[in-house]
């Protein structure tokens, strides 16, 4: 390898990493202002993900709400975490071929990062059904929307009565102003 291609092939990898231009900086290329892609706020981190049996096992086994349709189950129940949570379950049984797994994965996933700051503070366990990887992505997009829009309805009208429920709880333990008070019994 004569001395040109040596240090061509050190640039290119010193330009995948980062650029000397950013390195006092400690930014990556990326972050720089007329590099194509922007920095997005919906970032979709490990702890916006169930990643073990002992964050899955909660909402299977008292998840609160179900919302489903032919193609995919959400499970949902509250979560201890600071932020909402999804968890993938999609079956090699139900969809056979890898490339389809990952595609719906893939919008689930975005699905969940572009609406995370609407939702509650849940925990999300999706299951795809069969067929499920049939679907165009124009409405795989628009029904994964539908049941996320289902799950913060339901949770949002629970939040809302369990409100309700502790204020008439309250008013009872309150005595009221036009009654006469307790008198013991002679």
């Amino acid at each position: 390898m004569s001395v040109n291609n040596w240090q061509l092939a050190n640039n290119k990898q010193r330009n995948s990493i980062v650029t000397y231009a950013h390195a006092s900086q400690g930014r990556s290329r990326k972050d720089h202002p007329d590099h194509g892609g922007t920095m997005s706020t919906e970032a979709f981190p490990k702890t916006a993900r169930l990643l073990s049996a002992r964050d899955y096992k909660p909402v299977f086994d008292q998840s609160r709400y179900k919302v489903s349709n032919k193609h995919l189950l959400f499970l949902a129940t509250a979560s201890q975490a600071r932020r909402p949570r999804i968890g993938l379950v999609i079956a090699k049984k139900h969809i056979s071929k890898a490339v389809q797994r990952n595609r719906l994965k893939r919008a689930l996933r975005e699905a969940f990062r572009l609406r995370q700051a609407n939702i509650p503070l849940i925990d999300i366990v999706v299951l795809a059904r069969k067929d499920a990887d049939k679907l165009p992505p124009v409405e795989l997009r628009s029904m994964i929307n539908k049941l996320i829009d289902d799950i913060i309805t339901r949770e949002a009208r629970d939040t809302k009565a369990k409100g309700k429920k502790t204020r008439r709880q309250e008013d009872k333990k309150r005595p009221c102003i036009n009654e006469p008070p307790y008198k013991a019994a002679d």
